[in-house]
């Protein structure tokens, strides 16, 4: 018996490509290789990707007639909710009816809207509905961060008054409002998945029940690993960033530790700086700017990169550094480090903490601290056999397969218990 699937996610990892995007549309792919499965990738988008296309609310991004764009422009960012009700929800409804899933599994409300897990439930209700817990977009406000808006605090908790105190022009009233609304639809999901222990916890803090929460680690396709660099003397000074420069990612605390290691005189080592900066504010960008011209010749800026590039990037670094200062959850790129051999020096906190071992199979080190990170560097590259230690610890991530096996279960899982009772 066929098994429907339908995967929704925020965006389409051609036009945004992100890494709850790239996972989802992974798992998507997967899916659609399996004998037995019928499935279709619905993402969605707004003006920054695509204009919107009079006559309906799909788009097209690629040849294939199973994935489609829903152009969702109208939205509210506070409530996470779709505004165009007149013009999108028909438009959803007629394809929940055409494609008739068992299962819905949702990546991202943002720019579909909350309230498609109730058009769901309505229009077939006997669905299996599941989301991934990718990020804190329904905890926190402030662009599912975590982080307070004065500073760069961490935030523990959501709280109306918590919040207020970051947004004071919102009160604590519409705050709680809003997290009532996000909590009633989410009675309607059947099973939630968490990638990583860090954000489990942080919804079971929020009211999620435990016993909705399933653990399943994201995984990747498999490719060829890529060689590890020559070294002729045992050093391994080569360092690389992989990922979008934002101020959450800590780009400009891993240049500023350069800067300690210049002035340090440290000698050969290199940061390699993958990704480009879309969409960030003109001051981010002239700091970056600024910092790199500081560092250089030590720092390479090589831009935006292709996924299919990473094993030729790879190749040329000995270490991965992930300086985030905000509670990442489950970073692909951490993955991709591991799938390739290559040790992580990580900011220890989040899922970051949780994937990677201090002392096993990467680093651990304070966020937000440059001066720390650089420490760190130096005693990467100039302590004899911790690459190699280091190495040896590194187990394989998961594939998308096994990963996919995974889902299925819990689907399959959910029809015999949950859906029943």
């Amino acid at each position: 018996m066929t098994m429907r699937i339908l995967v929704v996610a925020h965006n389409h990892p051609d036009l945004h490509p992100g890494g709850t995007e790239i996972f989802s549309h992974d798992l998507f792919r997967e899916f659609r290789s399996r004998p037995g499965i019928e499935t279709l990738f619905l993402a969605a988008t707004n003006r920054i990707h695509r204009e919107p296309r009079p006559g309906t609310s799909f788009q097209t991004v690629t040849e294939a007639p199973d994935e489609v764009v829903l152009w969702g422009g109208h939205f509210d960012h506070f409530y996470l909710s779709q505004t165009d009700t007149y013009g999108v929800v028909p438009h959803l409804e007629k394809l929940l009816e055409e494609f008739r899933p068992d299962v819905v599994h949702i990546h991202h409300i943002l720019l579909l809207g909350v309230e498609f897990i109730a058009i769901v439930r309505r229009v077939v209700p006997d669905a299996r509905i599941v989301m991934t817990l990718h990020d804190y977009y329904a905890i926190c406000a402030h662009d599912g961060l975590m982080m307070r808006t004065r500073g760069r605090e961490r935030c523990n908790e959501a709280s109306p008054n918590r919040c207020n105190a970051c947004f004071p022009d919102i009160s604590a009233d519409r705050f709680l409002l809003r997290e009532r609304y996000l909590k009633t639809l989410f009675t309607q999901v059947d099973r939630f998945i968490a990638p990583s222990d860090f954000i489990k916890e942080r919804f079971i803090a929020w009211g999620l029940p435990a016993s909705q929460i399933d653990i399943v680690f994201n995984g990747r396709p498999a490719v060829p690993s890529a060689a590890h660099r020559p070294s002729g003397d045992g050093r391994r000074p080569v360092f690389g960033y992989f990922g979008n420069l934002n101020p959450w990612k800590g780009a400009s605390v891993l240049l500023k530790a350069c800067r300690h290691l210049i002035a340090e005189k440290a000698e050969g080592f290199e940061l390699r700086l993958h990704g480009g900066a879309p969409f960030q504010a003109e001051s981010f960008v002239a700091e970056i700017d600024t910092l790199v011209r500081e560092t250089e010749p030590h720092v390479v800026r090589l831009g935006a990169y292709r996924r299919d590039e990473i094993p030729v990037l790879m190749a040329a670094v000995d270490w991965v550094v992930v300086p985030s200062i905000w509670w990442e959850n489950a970073p692909l790129v951490i993955q991709e480090a591991f799938h390739h051999r290559r040790p992580v020096i990580v900011s220890d906190i989040g899922g970051m903490a949780e994937a990677v071992r201090d002392g096993v199979n990467g680093l651990h080190v304070r966020p937000d601290d440059p001066a720390a990170l650089a420490r760190m560097m130096k005693r990467a590259m100039e302590t004899p056999g911790i690459w190699e230690t280091l190495v040896d610890g590194i187990n394989p991530p998961p594939t998308i397969t096994e990963v996919a096996d995974r889902h299925l279960d819990l689907y399959r899982n959910i029809d015999a218990t949950a859906r029943a009772a």
